[in-house]
């Protein structure tokens, strides 16, 4: 009966949409889309045929590194794919429980332990993108362009307003004509590196205004196999803060493996020797996880990755946009990483922009931007509060934000012996409830009794 009523409450937006990229913000948008338009075409540069390593691909330059599925996040990504978590803990991933089977060390302090009801599951980028992505194949007027890439925008002023009308595409690295593909909508989930924003300027449009905030953030990543019974948490995930810009995330994921992620906030380089990376992993976690560390079998070489910045697009803020196209995904918002918001952040974003479409077309770019931003807002306030309070990142900090920045840091104190507290806390940062929940009577009670 609840699927014949959210039947009847989708209205065909048009003919055909294209979603520009397939990391796991273009395979959620292409999901959210599927509902509303006759074909949705999918294009991405790399080879997503599922043949040679199975590791992270050229797109998604992170993908070697620990990622999180958020609470909220894996909550939408199951609605949109009813079934694929418990898929996925079939072929490997490691389910788990908030601050019962994860470790929590965050300002120094490690949680309480208590049940949360929240379950999650760790895996690597790669397996989770190949899951969802074999679901996105599986829907019937969702079409995958591979090794293809974008080459320019077909635009229609016929009416008298700018109207992007499909995409150009070309084969990634071959010689040949661009083909062309007509669409009443383009999304550009092209991370990092999307083209909007010279689309924009192409056309007689202002840029959006941004918000970057300097994170310096590098990380180091190596896959190994702890002996059997050396662990007792799935996951261990130890936070950065102020004067101590060094964490770590200790993952068990899929193969018998587990993920050992160093990050290095604030400017602080991670190491790409081994002495070295047993030196941090020594400096930043108890002393029985860091020996079973130091006694695992590395699996490989040790990956590098840096992140200079965080950086926030305000398209909401714009009076004109041409119709016929959106941006989603990291092209839309780039957070510092070492919170691991990005692929629930795109999951609300695919979220917000369903809900709008269920509303019809009229005005879409304008309700879209509106709703994702209301969505992200909570995100980019947890990371952008916590990095400004760790270093200077040329942007000034308001006395609202050090009041909070002294407030966490005494509820993470009390989270050491409040359950209560941790399960609050656990909840903001899961993207489960927003930031406002931490100044409710029953918590900030708890916080200052601690």
């Amino acid at each position: 009966m609840v699927r014949r009523r959210e039947a009847m409450m989708i209205r065909r937006a048009g003919k055909h949409a294209v979603v520009l990229g397939a990391g796991m913000g273009g395979l959620l948008t292409a999901r959210a889309l599927a509902d509303f338009y006759d074909r949705v075409t999918l294009v991405e540069r790399d080879d997503l045929s599922g043949e040679g390593p199975d590791g992270p691909r050229r797109g998604v330059p992170q993908g070697f590194h620990a990622h999180a599925l958020l609470p909220r996040g894996l909550r939408i990504i199951e609605e949109l794919f009813p079934g694929v978590t418990e898929e996925m803990v079939a072929a490997g991933a490691v389910a788990y429980e908030m601050i019962v089977h994860l470790r929590m060390i965050m300002g120094g302090h490690e949680f309480a332990r208590t049940p949360t009801g929240e379950r999650g599951i760790s895996a690597t980028r790669p397996f989770l993108e190949r899951h969802v992505l074999g679901r996105v194949r599986a829907l019937p007027t969702v079409t995958v362009r591979d090794r293809s890439q974008v080459t320019g925008l077909m635009t229609d002023d016929s009416s008298g307003t700018a109207r992007v009308a499909g995409v150009r595409i070309a084969a990634a690295g071959r010689a040949g004509a661009d083909e062309e593909l007509p669409a009443d909508l383009v999304v550009d989930v092209m991370g990092r590196g999307g083209r909007t924003l010279a689309w924009l300027e192409t056309m007689g449009f202002e840029r959006p205004e941004e918000e970057v905030v300097k994170v310096e953030v590098s990380y180091a990543t190596w896959y190994l196999r702890l002996p059997e019974g050396s662990m007792k948490d799935r996951l261990v995930l130890v936070g950065t803060y102020p004067g101590q810009p060094k964490g770590v995330a200790l993952c068990q994921v899929e193969g018998d493996r587990w993920l050992a992620t160093l990050g290095g906030n604030a400017g602080a380089p991670a190491p790409a020797d081994p002495a070295d990376f047993f030196a941090w992993v020594d400096e930043v976690v108890p002393a029985e996880v860091a020996a079973a560390v130091r006694a695992a079998e590395p699996l490989g070489e040790i990956g590098l990755a840096r992140i200079p910045a965080s950086v926030r697009r305000h398209y909401e803020r714009l009076t004109r946009f041409p119709e016929g196209l959106l941006v989603a995904g990291d092209a839309l918002c780039n957070f510092n990483p070492i919170y691991g918001q990005g692929m629930s952040v795109a999951a609300l974003e695919a979220s917000a922009m369903r809900e709008c479409l269920r509303e019809g077309t009229e005005g879409l770019a304008r309700r879209y931007f509106t709703a994702a931003a209301k969505a992200l807002d909570p995100a980019w306030q947890l990371s952008t509060g916590a990095d400004l309070a760790a270093r200077d990142t040329g942007v000034p900090m308001t006395p609202q934000a050090r009041f909070m920045d002294a407030y966490v840091r005494r509820l993470q104190r009390a989270a050491s012996h409040d359950a209560e507290a941790a399960v609050a806390f656990t909840r903001v940062t899961g993207l489960l409830d927003p930031p406002s929940a931490l100044m409710r009577p029953s918590v900030m009670w708890r916080v200052l009794r601690g």
